[in-house]
């Protein structure tokens, strides 16, 4: 998702055969919530013919459907038929590599999710080859489960992102200069279904979580998002978009330093955020390292029971993510810090340390608390981000797939 869309246009294009920016008027319009031919007209400028000739071509293409009468207006006359988006339509396929798991995701056009599979798989210093096998295996079990054909796939890993696709390093994988579309497409060839002709996209997981949180979780259009699995990730949206900085890797809050004589890190600095908030520096202060299984559903289990030490690591690290998410602040100013990914379901314990930590270090006072909220998409936000952002590109630009 290296150029999310802008989201809906608002006005008609002004040069004469400009169709294609017209489809994406109407199909933007109509993907706000159904309504029928005139009530486009009104709502983009188009003539009424215009609607009409362009509504044909996109329910042609099979993006919608005509779902019967539409909702009164008040107007004198027969109401007209209300245009929506097909659920049976092309979806959106997301697909994610995590430290210790895989997932995908299928949703409609709609931004419905019509399928979705998680597994827990050890793929730190596996082949990428390796890991993107069992991936496609499992891309395969959700496009045949949703019934809908994808319009192209979104990959999320946690590491940084280039140009190209080209995952430049993921320190928790154990990767370097992996161009992921290049190692997928083979194990999508041999999973068949015509998968491997979809044009596949990468990301980072915590950008697409940030998205995800704008577009579904109803947030702000300016927020930090900080997210964490293995290690800690970020994402700065900032008017509404993602703010990737100069060579795209904006938002590696995990290497900010937080103490920095403190432990080294395996970027080589000392005292990062993760060295005290991730998910190796929170067991082992909790006196849980090595202990197999899901280190988010641990962590929450022992302390909801009441464990001191497991309480006392979470604020620790809640402590360290309000010394970092403070900086952050202190520079961006905006208007909440998101916390997402498996931290949505640590909140309770983290949260009181970080609202100390911002209280006391934002400049500009008072900090309200309310401005420090939680996802409701908790880790599901990335595999969301990734596979919602297929079909919003769609509804941006129909041409291609409408013929425009």
């Amino acid at each position: 998702m290296r150029g999310e869309p802008d989201g809906v246009r608002t006005g008609p294009a002004s040069q004469q055969g400009m169709r294609r920016a017209n489809l994406a008027l109407v199909l933007g319009l109509i993907a706000r919530g159904p309504r029928s031919r005139a009530e486009v007209a009104a709502g983009t400028g188009l003539t009424r013919a215009a609607v009409s000739s362009l509504a044909e071509q996109l329910i042609s293409a099979g993006l919608v459907v005509e779902e019967g009468p539409a909702a009164p207006s008040g107007k004198v006359g027969r109401p007209g038929t209300a245009l929506g988006l097909n659920p049976l339509g092309p979806g959106g396929l997301g697909a994610e590599i995590g430290v210790r798991h895989l997932g995908v995701c299928v949703v409609d056009l709609r931004g419905e999710v019509r399928a979705w599979r998680r597994e827990e798989s050890a793929n730190h210093g596996r082949e990428p080859a390796a890991v993107m096998a069992d991936l496609a295996r499992l891309v395969r079990s959700a496009v045949a489960e949703s019934g809908l054909r994808p319009a192209g796939l979104t990959l999320a890993v946690p590491g940084l992102v280039g140009s190209g696709g080209v995952l430049q390093r993921a320190a928790n994988l154990g990767w370097q200069d992996v161009p992921l579309a290049a190692e997928l497409r083979p194990a999508l060839r041999v999973v068949g279904d015509g998968l491997a002709e979809l044009p596949v996209d990468a990301d980072n997981e915590a950008n697409l979580g940030g998205l995800a949180e704008r577009w579904l979780g109803e947030g702000p259009e300016d927020f930090l998002y900080v997210s964490a699995e293995a290690g800690v990730g970020a994402a700065v949206v900032v008017g509404g978009r993602l703010l990737r900085g100069s060579r795209g890797y904006a938002g590696e809050l995990g290497h900010m330093p937080v103490h920095p004589e403190g432990r080294r890190c395996a970027c080589g600095s000392h005292g990062c955020l993760e060295q005290y908030a991730g998910e190796a520096a929170v067991l082992r202060a909790a006196g849980l390292a090595g202990v197999p299984g899901d280190w988010v559903a641990l962590l929450a289990e022992r302390a909801g029971a009441g464990d001191e030490p497991v309480r006392t690591a979470l604020a620790g690290a809640g402590a360290a993510l309000g010394i970092a998410a403070a900086g952050a602040v202190n520079l961006l100013d905006p208007a909440e810090v998101v916390l997402g990914g498996g931290y949505a379901r640590l909140a309770p314990w983290l949260v009181p340390a970080m609202r100390h930590e911002l209280a006391a270090r934002v400049t500009v006072r008072p900090w309200a608390e309310d401005r420090l909220t939680v996802s409701r998409l908790g880790r599901r936000g990335p595999l969301l981000g990734a596979a919602v952002g297929v079909v919003r590109a769609i509804v941006a630009d129909p041409g291609p797939l409408a013929g425009g």
